[in-house]
């Protein structure tokens, strides 16, 4: 039967560094494409509607 090393860092007297992989620049393009979509969308439907429902009396 084979033992399990379940030592922590602190026990090893190191750290665990990971590194992860770099976002592809059309991912991040997407990304910029979406929140200036959703800037200009808050902008031009959201504001006046909630303009109209919150300061207009029927």
């Amino acid at each position: 039967m084979t033992n399990v090393d379940d030592s922590s860092a602190e026990s090893e007297h190191q750290h665990h560094n990971y590194v992860g992989n770099d976002i592809p620049w059309y991912v991040r393009a997407i990304w910029i494409g979406f929140w200036i979509f959703a800037v200009i969308y808050t902008i031009r439907f959201l504001f006046p509607a909630l303009q109209v429902e919150l300061f207009q009396r029927p």
